[in-house]
């Protein structure tokens, strides 16, 4: 008989205990590494199919308007967007894990999408001008883009900004390949709004300063709400005294006591207002500021509140460069938000002379797949902070596609094109 005395024995018992604690623990975190990284992977998938979506997306839409392009330059421009986005979208199809999937038809299509943008590109710097066999390769190239961005993942599994994951990651890409079965072998909030806090506001330089007494008063005026109270000073290119009342917050600018934005928010439960009556309510508004030279263009109605985009007008001149948005409850007409600091930062008096085209010569540059239903001179932004004087031509294609080309007035030079989302909830632009 073996004797094991009680000390010996809880330590031959305790050390099997802690073996065993110790492995329960290792395990515990092998398998909350393993998840972690699976979870790390699964991440990872998401943001690659997210990127490919939105990329699929801008391709779709850039095709679009390459098929209603009418200058080499502005297809110059279109083809490097094309070229860039298709080998984004390769690079995060490369990443999913599809490789089992044989998706030749797909990369062929991305493939073929980035070598047509090149060579249109390289057309393009030696000022040739599309032919009809390019317009019907874009067209076609544009069907089939159309399809693949809507049928990325089936069942619209697939969110644009990829939020929700889906079971599988790779479900829906087979169905996506199927649509290149008989693919054949070739070869946007109102526009212009990107452009606002880029400079120095204009109607700010060598405006009066304002008390903060005065700024105050401005604020209960513009607003109608007395119970106010100081919130403190907001820098930066619009320096500012900031008022509230927990449910709103107005700014009102330093120099010339303008106002700069107002936010605020409630519930709307029902609509009983047109959008039309909702202009009328932001117009009115704008007037009791004494802000008149203005016009609205465009609108979305969103959660029971209208948003107008109202820009600038000198003489029959609409300046997109000068912009105002207004948010208007849909059940009361009430006066929600406003936001002026791309009127503030744009708006001034501009030394605008007569085109040296005629509408109708620059009508004549528009591409043959168009048809013009309307235009008029406007001022819109360029690069480098720059403008130029346009004509806006609101058209349509045989299928009643809506797009605004903009024309150079002075030179002719195609300057943007921009697609018109047209719903129930209003007109966007893309």
């Amino acid at each position: 008989m073996i004797n094991i005395s009680k000390r010996r024995l809880t330590h031959l018992i305790a050390f099997p205990t802690a073996i065993i604690a110790a492995l329960t623990i290792m395990l515990f975190m092998n398998g909350t590494e393993a998840e972690h990284a699976k979870r790390a992977l699964e991440n990872n998938y998401m943001r690659a199919a997210g990127e490919l979506s939105r990329s699929l997306e801008n391709i779709k839409n850039t095709l679009n308007k390459g098929m209603y392009s009418n200058s080499p330059a502005m297809m110059s421009e279109l083809s490097i967007r094309l070229n860039n986005d298709a080998m984004a979208a390769k690079a995060n199809l490369a990443q999913l894990p599809v490789s089992d999937l044989n998706l030749i038809n797909t990369n062929r299509f991305l493939s073929q999408v980035g070598n047509y943008s090149k060579a249109l590109s390289e057309r393009a710097a030696n000022d040739e001008e599309l032919t009809a066999e390019d317009r019907g390769n874009l067209v076609k190239l544009y069907d089939y883009a159309a399809v693949l961005s809507e049928s990325m993942w089936d069942n619209g599994r697939l969110l644009r900004d990829g939020a929700v994951p889906p079971p599988d990651i790779t479900d829906g890409f087979k169905e996506m390949e199927d649509t290149f079965d008989d693919y054949p072998m070739l070869i946007y909030d109102g526009p212009f709004s990107d452009h606002i806090m880029q400079k120095e506001p204009l109607m700010l330089k060598n405006a009066n300063p304002v008390s903060g007494d005065e700024a105050f008063q401005f604020a209960v005026f513009a607003s109608g709400i007395s119970s106010l109270v100081f919130m403190g000073e907001e820098e930066g290119r619009m320096p500012s005294y900031i008022f509230g009342n927990g449910n709103t917050t107005v700014a009102v600018t330093k120099a010339g006591g303008y106002l700069s934005y107002m936010l605020g928010y409630r519930a709307v439960e029902s609509e009983r207002i047109t959008a039309e009556q909702a202009a009328d309510s932001a117009g009115r508004f704008l007037e009791k500021l004494g802000i008149t030279d203005i016009t609205g263009t465009y609108y979305e109605t969103r959660d029971g509140i209208c948003i107008i985009n109202f820009a600038g007008i000198q003489g029959n001149v609409t300046l997109y460069t000068d912009l105002i948005k207004v948010g208007v409850a849909m059940d009361t007409g009430e006066i929600l938000s406003v936001d002026a600091r791309g009127w503030l930062v744009n708006h001034t008096k501009r030394k605008l002379g007569e085109p040296l085209l005629s509408e109708q010569e620059a009508a004549a540059l528009l591409s043959p797949l168009l048809t013009a239903e309307g235009a008029k001179l406007c001022v819109i932004p360029s690069d480098g902070m720059k403008e130029r004087f346009c004509y806006e031509f609101r058209c349509s294609t045989e299928k009643g596609r809506q797009v605004l080309i903009y024309i150079n007035a002075d030179t002719g030079r195609e300057e943007r094109i921009l697609l018109l989302e047209i719903s129930n909830n209003g007109t966007l632009t893309v």
